[in-house]
């Protein structure tokens, strides 16, 4: 017999954050997941932050304010840690904590589940002194961690091997939150198109140098959110290398124009460092739009084996793999699209709410 499913207490004090990854994640399965637990017994409730969450959460969530700030993440912690504690303390029905940042609170009379989306602070281009940090926050979070839920089978690899983590379930991200649209007959002629914050790990400075190898390619748009200086110091770079009028920024965009600049493109070029997972490959690949792709992290693991692949510290192989994605066939990438299919956010809800269930369940 299945048991009940779990009140959950969701830590969502950074969840103000712009649109990426990470906030699509939450914002795509909490009301799934709200809707799953509810039909078996449980529910989901939000502890919001100081800053409230950027996006709605939708009927069946509940929310608790606080003040807790999204950071610096030791501030934050601290006060998460004793908010949390004393919720706990006043409502006995929650019985599972769930967290998607770092470090995660200590201490809990409940078991505790989190969302690893990367790892990122252990790659080698990160500071020694943060990639330190990052291991000793990441081994307590695995002795912590009832379960840890992360995006791909790449960063699960990586937490089992490096971690000893063994208690580690996939819930993938989806490209089924945006509308595909039917591709603009000028499409084969459109921009280079890279979606994702604009920060140093993403690597946009590579297709710069792209653009400055091969004139013929298309100019490049960038849809993003910056992170700090990142989007003053591309455009200085693009200005150096002599092509600051093929560079266009257009920020963050809502999903019809997301949709929209999809079909636009003549190919999408993710040069990333780092990716636990790459939303864009789906969207991408959804939209059937030509995808070239950094041979790095767990880009290739999403996109599959036979897109056009390069090193994402060689702007020529760069290049190179840009002009194989732009000549692929119809028919591969109607593969493609039939390929991405295989996530979607209801799977991956009903993936996430077992995961509590196993967690709660154990304890």
């Amino acid at each position: 017999m299945t048991s009940a499913l779990p009140h959950v207490l969701f830590s969502g004090v950074v969840l103000g954050q712009p649109l990426g990854g990470v906030r699509r994640h939450a914002e795509a399965l909490l009301p799934r997941a709200a809707r799953l637990l509810a039909r078996g017994g449980g529910s989901l409730t939000v502890l919001t932050g100081r800053t409230p969450p950027s996006f709605d959460l939708g009927p069946d969530v509940a929310t608790l304010a606080s003040s807790v700030p999204a950071g610096p993440p030791l501030t934050r912690a601290l006060a998460e840690r004793r908010v949390l504690r004393d919720l706990l303390a006043r409502r006995p029905d929650f019985g599972l904590v769930h967290t998607g940042h770092l470090p995660v609170p200590s201490a809990l009379p409940v078991p505790l589940t989190v969302t690893l989306h990367d790892l990122r602070d252990l790659h080698a281009g990160a500071p020694l002194l943060r990639r330190l940090v990052a291991r000793h926050v990441l081994r307590a979070t695995v002795r912590r961690a009832a379960r840890i839920l992360t995006v791909s089978e790449t960063v699960a690899r990586q937490l089992r091997e490096d971690f000893g983590a063994s208690a580690v379930d996939i819930v993938p991200n989806a490209g089924d939150h945006l509308a595909v649209v039917p591709r603009a007959m000028a499409a084969a002629d459109g921009p280079l198109l890279h979606v994702g914050h604009l920060e140093p790990r993403k690597n946009t400075g590579l297709l710069l140098e792209a653009l400055a190898l091969d004139r013929s390619l298309p100019d490049l748009v960038l849809v993003g959110s910056p992170k700090g200086s990142a989007q003053a110091d591309l455009l200085r770079r693009a200005q150096a290398l002599g092509v600051q009028g093929r560079v266009h920024c257009a920020g963050a965009l809502d999903d019809a124009e997301l949709a929209e600049r999809y079909a636009r493109a003549s190919c999408v070029v993710l040069p990333s460092f780092v990716e636990g997972f790459g939303l864009a490959v789906l969207e991408a690949q959804r939209a059937g739009c030509p995808l070239a792709i950094a041979r790095a992290e767990a880009l290739p693991e999403i996109a599959g084996v036979d897109v056009p692949a390069f090193d994402p510290r060689d702007a020529s192989d760069c290049v190179r793999a840009i002009h194989a994605a732009r000549a692929s066939s119809s028919a591969t990438l109607a593969e493609a699209a039939r390929r991405a299919t295989r996530f979607s956010w209801e799977r991956s809800a009903t993936v996430l709410v077992e995961s509590w269930r196993r967690a709660s369940d154990a304890r």
